[in-house]
């Protein structure tokens, strides 16, 4: 089969590998849509910690194609999606219900096989079966929207407060669908690009600001009555966000870093800031538990508006390169050929 391997830093190939034989207790998927995301950068950048030569791709949607003894929940031709991560079970925080913080997790597309191939081997209990008719593309955006799940309920934000989010790529507008239904507002967004902020609008966003624009906290804070944010989501990586974000928040505020930034890079802050308005920083990580939540979501969010475009296996450097120079909403790949 073709596979898109990682070798190391600036280093990915598509090669013909052997076809994978589910075991016990695993399936096999053809995988249809496949997306790439930003730790997808960092792991081709060298930034991101993972295990040559793994096939990426970890948001992933497929059909069923075989099932191995003693399967019982998955049936071939199933379109299913993938929950990308296997636990120890046997650590402290497996144990405490944290599995999401495994000293020992393991991501398929990082460090196991992932779904940039032709076919992909995964346990059946990572596998959740998609609504009838929701078009794959769709489908393999649960991953990420799980993602965001999980960040909502990290930040538990009441209705009726207003927010402000960094950045505008897939995650960024999945926050802002989930920030309309949580009853937020306003909802202030921060992004440099004209057409993520037009995109930001679209999705529901009540103000945008370009953060390079002379006076734009002024403008920020003018829209929530010179108060501060009642909450702040960081959803670039980036440590200089989090250093103006602290500014910007109210009183009681809530500050969620979503972004993944590079390990290296560190943030100067004020701790008598943080002190004198009794701010909150927290962090998110992954999807514990969040996956069944987010397939429930998917057909009402219509997350089609993020104009997917879809490359096959072989223009992997255009896809890679689109994704790098944000010429498209959502970048994924069509493993099969045209997408469903």
């Amino acid at each position: 089969m073709k596979a898109l391997r990682f070798y190391g830093p600036h280093d990915l190939r598509l090669e013909d590998v052997p076809q994978p034989t589910p075991g016990p207790g695993e399936i096999r998927i053809r995988p249809v849509a496949v997306g790439i995301c930003g730790t997808d950068l960092h792991i081709l950048d060298g930034t991101f910690s993972a295990r040559p030569p793994v096939i990426l791709g970890h948001e992933v949607a497929g059909r069923v194609d075989a099932v191995g003894a003693g399967v019982r929940n998955a049936r071939e031709g199933d379109l299913v999606t993938v929950e990308p991560h296997r636990y120890c079970g046997v650590c402290r925080y497996c144990r405490l219900g944290r599995e999401h913080l495994c000293l020992d997790k393991e991501a398929f597309g990082v460090h196991l096989n992932g779904g940039m191939a032709e076919f992909e081997v995964i346990p059946e209990g990572i596998a959740y079966r998609l609504p009838d008719g929701l078009d794959p593309k769709i489908g393999a955006l649960a991953e990420p929207l799980s993602c965001c799940v999980h960040a909502m309920d990290r930040l538990a934000p009441r209705s009726g407060t207003s927010i402000g989010l960094w950045g505008a790529g897939p995650a960024g507008l999945i926050m802002v669908t989930l920030f309309r239904l949580a009853g937020l507002t306003p909802i202030v967004v921060f992004e440099p690009d004209a057409a993520r902020r037009q995109s930001a609008l679209t999705f529901g966003a009540h103000a945008v600001v370009d953060p390079l624009a002379e006076g734009w906290q002024a403008e920020a804070l003018k829209v929530v009555g010179g108060d501060g944010f009642d909450s702040i989501v960081e959803a670039v990586g980036s440590p200089r966000v989090l250093e103006s974000a602290i500014p910007l928040a109210a009183r009681q505020g809530t500050i969620l870093v979503f972004g993944v930034a590079n390990p290296g890079e560190t943030a100067a802050i004020r701790p008598q800031e943080v002190f004198a308005k009794e701010l909150t920083i927290l962090g998110t990580v992954i999807n514990p538990f969040t996956h069944h939540r987010a397939v429930e979501l998917l057909p009402a969010l219509g997350l089609d508006r993020l104009g997917i475009r879809t490359y096959p296996l072989e223009a992997h450097p255009e896809a890679f390169a689109a994704q790098q120079q944000r010429l498209a909403g959502k970048v994924q790949f069509a493993p099969q050929g045209a997408a469903e």
